[in-house]
């Protein structure tokens, strides 16, 4: 059942994942969320997956724990109309409003981590291909040495580029010289820096969603015994830009600039968001930080470097609570904040995930946070894309290994 089809029920946001029929024709499974409250109730199917509809070209950015794009198109096109403002306050790449702007959607981002507006806005904005190209022949190939030693993941050349293009860039932006093209580059770059193919500047080394030590790097080259070899960055990054753009459709494009021009991106806190009005964000959906299993500031150091950031003064901002009490009083504080802003009739798509090799549902605990903060919790929402067992489907022990599971508590706020 499409998703056209499910917004014209109007039986209620649970009947209308009750009567939901999966792209195989499997119905949706109902179960009671918690026996001693039997009117929430939890919802697993088949909602969304990358055979049902490719995800736009222009997301094919690689960051830390990012949820694919089908995730929040399935909830914008349900419970936001066009128009509508659609938030994300931990916005890492900028899925979910990257994905809002190409249905025609207003957008606030925030992240405590600035790499994620270095991520996001320049593909609100794409230039000319041409452009981009002209751009680089002003780039120097050599200019000046950095005060690090990178040569474990580049060749002497390769080095020698990506340290003119991070000085041009930062001289461009300490003048107030730097314009969209430059931002497109720089946005580029940092997502080619480290990766294991040769669409990379580096040698071989882990995805390029994480970033290695230089001393694990040296490990990794003895092992696969590798030197980094050259690779040209400007027909790299041109590459890469080809590839991005590759099914963005003039529509589309009109409505991500639409999206950008008015975006609020935000860098910050987002148990306190001043700069969004109280009432004004119909839809949020969101992935928060999962207690320590994701090391963001680990995983970016690199990139922090190449943009001029101090990496251990953003990790020093980003939440990691070891404990589930210590991440629960950080996410309460936060949904008290969704509340504010979340306009009557607006709704929540909290994604949850499971952690910590499956023994912690972070959903059971995600639902009284939202209920304390003043939301109603719609449901709980388990999209599960290869099934294993048909009896408690949800169970943990019943969710063998590689099975690709989404587990998103629903809220909304009473209009």
């Amino acid at each position: 059942m499409a998703v056209e089809t499910i917004r014209s029920l109007g039986a209620g946001f649970g009947n209308t994942l009750a009567g939901f029929t999966s792209h195989d024709g499997i119905p949706t499974l109902v179960e009671p969320l918690d026996p001693v409250e039997p009117a929430l109730r939890k919802y697993t199917n088949e909602f969304w997956t990358s055979r049902q509809r490719q995800a736009s070209s222009i997301h094919e950015i690689s960051y830390r724990a990012c949820f694919k794009p089908q995730l929040p198109r399935f909830f914008i096109s349900l419970l936001a109309k066009k128009g509508d403002t659609v938030y994300d306050p931990f916005s890492g790449r900028g899925t979910t409003v990257i994905e809002a702007g190409l249905l025609g959607r207003n957008v606030i981002a925030n992240d405590a981590n600035p790499l994620s507006r270095i991520m996001t806005e320049p593909r609100f904005f794409p230039p000319d291909y041409n452009a981009i190209e002209k751009r680089l022949v002003t780039v120097p190939r050599e200019c000046g040495t950095t005060d690090i030693d990178l040569s474990m993941f580049y060749h002497p050349g390769t080095e020698k580029e990506i340290i003119a293009l991070r000085q041009y860039l930062m001289e461009r932006h300490a003048a107030s010289r730097d314009d969209l093209v430059d931002r497109w580059i720089a946005m580029v770059a940092t997502n080619r820096l480290t990766g294991h193919s040769p669409g990379f500047f580096s040698v071989y080394t882990l995805p390029p969603n994480q970033a290695v030590s230089p001393l694990s790097q040296q490990r990794i080259n003895l092992k696969r015994n590798q030197v980094p070899e050259y690779r040209d960055t400007h027909r790299i990054i041109l590459n890469k830009t080809k590839s991005l753009l590759r099914s963005v459709t003039p529509d589309e494009l009109k409505n991500l600039n639409h999206a950008g021009k008015n975006a609020r991106l935000l860098t910050g806190d987002s148990r306190a968001t001043p700069e969004i009005p109280a009432g004004s964000v119909q839809l949020t959906v969101t992935s928060p930080p999962f207690l320590d299993i994701v090391q963001y500031k680990d995983d970016n150091w690199l990139r922090c470097w190449f943009n001029g950031l101090d990496d251990k003064d953003i990790g020093n901002r980003i939440t990691m609570a070891r404990t589930v009490v210590a991440w629960s009083e950080v996410m309460g504080a936060v949904f008290a904040e969704l509340y504010r802003i979340t306009r009557p009739g607006g709704y929540v798509a909290f994604e949850v995930g499971e952690v910590r090799k499956k023994s912690i549902r972070l959903e059971e605990h995600v639902v009284p946070l939202g209920i304390s903060a003043g939301f109603t919790c719609e449901c709980v929402l388990i999209n599960q894309q290869t099934f294993t067992k048909t009896s408690n489907i949800w169970g943990v022990d019943n969710m063998a290994s590689g099975t690709n599971t989404n587990r998103i508590v629903i809220f909304s706020k009473d209009g």
